[in-house]
């Protein structure tokens, strides 16, 4: 079982820049995540219903803490767009410690915690 300040790295893709840019400013300002990339567009071919489709999307990697995930997915969940959006967590085994540090500091909901910039 992961510790509550483990590092994550979630995937997920949104229709277009906008919505991912509102996405990452949210997920930041709830403190969900400390960082949101927001990368250029790409096309996605999956199978949907069905039905080969296509579409262009944009790729979000959010960086958070083990102990913020249930509480980002239910973001996720009512702030995306799509009937059923790509959320997948990878953990992350290993990084530069003061940058992970940051990560779990900037995702501290807790009213005293300290946090550097």
């Amino acid at each position: 079982m992961p510790a509550d300040d483990d590092v994550l790295l979630v995937l997920s893709s949104l229709p277009d820049a906008a919505a991912a840019q509102q996405l990452a400013n949210t997920l930041i300002d709830r403190r969900l995540a400390a960082c949101v990339n927001v990368f250029a567009p790409c096309v996605s071919v999956y199978r949907w219903q069905g039905a080969v489709e296509q579409a262009a999307e944009v790729p979000v990697w959010i960086k958070t803490t083990a102990g913020r995930y249930a509480a980002l997915e239910a973001a996720l969940r009512e702030l995306h767009p799509y009937e059923l959006p790509e959320i997948v967590a990878v953990p992350v085994v290993r990084g530069l410690p003061d940058y992970l540090q940051w990560v779990a500091g900037e995702t501290d909901s807790s009213p005293d915690s300290t946090r550097n910039p």
